[in-house]
């Protein structure tokens, strides 16, 4: 049963990169002749769009004991406080202030986060970094769930 559960699709502009994407192809391989060009936009516009949908189809989602951010799977027992991060804050965090052990799912373009401590001795990261665009939701399924 899932208590959350939050896609972080890309925003729909990212989309217009698509075709545009193609076209720098197909005017790259314009001087091998026209069915390159051809098969350059086609190509090239499958593979923006596979790369796009697959870093948009990350998800969020917190089970009863579970919390599962993209590939990461950890037990709701495993987390600590959380930290509600603005835009700014989420920034820094993400650049300066970030810990190269750090466990993170991230996405530029989601401005606020969430970030976690990792209590639990077998993990050696020492926070969890959540791209989010309901924080304060988050944070409170993940405290129903703690119950």
């Amino acid at each position: 049963m899932s208590l959350y559960d939050e896609r972080l699709s890309v925003p729909p502009a990212w989309w217009l990169g698509v075709p545009l994407f193609g076209l720098a192809v197909a005017l790259v391989l314009l001087p091998f002749g026209v069915p390159a060009a051809l098969g350059g936009l086609l190509l090239g516009s499958a593979a923006a769009g596979a790369a796009t949908y697959a870093y948009g189809r990350s998800r969020i989602e917190v089970t009863i004991g579970f919390l599962t951010a993209g590939t990461i799977r950890l037990p709701i027992d495993a987390l600590g406080m959380p930290e509600i991060l603005d835009p700014e804050e989420a920034l820094a965090w993400r650049t300066r202030r970030a810990d190269a052990h750090a466990l993170m799912l991230l996405r530029s373009h989601v401005p606020t986060a969430l970030r976690i401590e990792i209590k639990a001795p077998d993990y050696h990261a020492p926070y969890l970094y959540l791209s989010t665009r309901q924080p304060h939701t988050l944070v409170a399924v993940l405290a129903f769930a703690k119950r």
